[in-house]
């Protein structure tokens, strides 16, 4: 039998909060999908990892023996892509988000390691811790909020977050808006990444009052195709709206909400001295 070292890890978190709600979070899927993967796991071994009721989750006896081989499995996974990664020292990927550039960056690494390829990788938000762990990419600049289970991160800069508006809409136009202004407009969502849509959303307003729900969506240009037919507003930090322009969408800055913070991501553990450079001149 093969097990999914992905199943094994949803484990391992459901089994630390003993509480699926808590989980999904910090592993940013929805809480019925990592429900459904836990129950796969357990078809797969045979057996039941947890005692489950409408107010209590706890390990079963053969969760509680599975644990400690869940992370050990975990542990060894994580050593061979690092062992593999130190065989291949020649060669960086660096992974990036919508909307922002590591160019600058890049060419300043290579004029101290000329010998070293680097090599771009372009990453989904919902992607960015599971791109560094898996070992797809060796370190990854977007933004939070993240999973930070076996990853770190370094604040590279904060920048402010702007509303965009088909451009018929009655706040098009303003210097600036406050998140109340919007509290009537449905705003594109991400239910199976709870911390991200709550952020993204501004979700629950000020005074508790819930966003209002408007089309499920995964990618910026998702994002576009709503709110051009005006079903309904999305929020974007300000460099990825400048850079997906189009005549039937503005965007008009938010002036009273937390800016959002671009992070460089690496797995946890020690930083070669190449990816340590690497992410000082990300940092500059």
């Amino acid at each position: 039998m093969d097990l999914d070292l992905r199943l094994v890890r949803y484990f391992t978190v459901v089994a630390e909060e003993l509480h699926f709600g808590r989980a999904a979070s910090r592993l940013t899927v929805a809480q019925p999908a990592l429900s459904r993967q836990i129950r796969r796991l357990e078809r797969s071994l045979g057996v039941e990892l947890f005692d489950r009721s409408t107010r209590h989750v706890a390990l079963t006896d053969a969760g509680t023996a599975f644990l400690p081989k869940a992370l050990r499995i975990l542990e060894a996974s994580d050593r061979a892509v690092a062992t593999t990664r130190g065989h291949a020292s020649t060669e960086i990927r660096i992974g990036f988000s919508a909307g922002l550039t590591v160019t600058s960056a890049v060419r300043a690494f290579q004029r101290d390691f000329p010998h070293v390829l680097v090599r771009v990788v372009q990453v989904e938000w919902f992607e960015q811790s599971d791109a560094v762990r898996s070992g797809r990419v060796d370190i990854c600049v977007g933004r939070l909020p993240i999973d930070p289970g076996g990853t770190t991160f370094t604040r590279l800069y904060d920048e402010e977050r702007v509303v965009l508006l088909p451009v018929t809409h009655r706040l098009a136009g303003k210097e600036s808006v406050s998140i109340m202004d919007l509290a009537d407009d449905p705003i594109a969502r991400h239910p199976d990444a709870p911390s991200w849509d709550a952020f993204w959303r501004v979700d629950p307003r000020p005074g508790g009052r819930p966003a209002p729900n408007g089309p499920t969506v995964k990618t910026v240009e998702e994002k576009l195709e709503y709110v051009a037919a005006g079903d309904c507003i999305a929020i974007l930090p300000a460099s990825a709206a400048a850079r997906y322009t189009r005549d039937d969408v503005c965007s008009v800055p938010i002036s009273d909400i937390p800016p959002s913070t671009v992070v460089a991501t690496v797995r946890s553990g020690p930083c070669s001295p190449m990816l340590a450079a690497l992410v000082d001149g990300l940092h500059n």
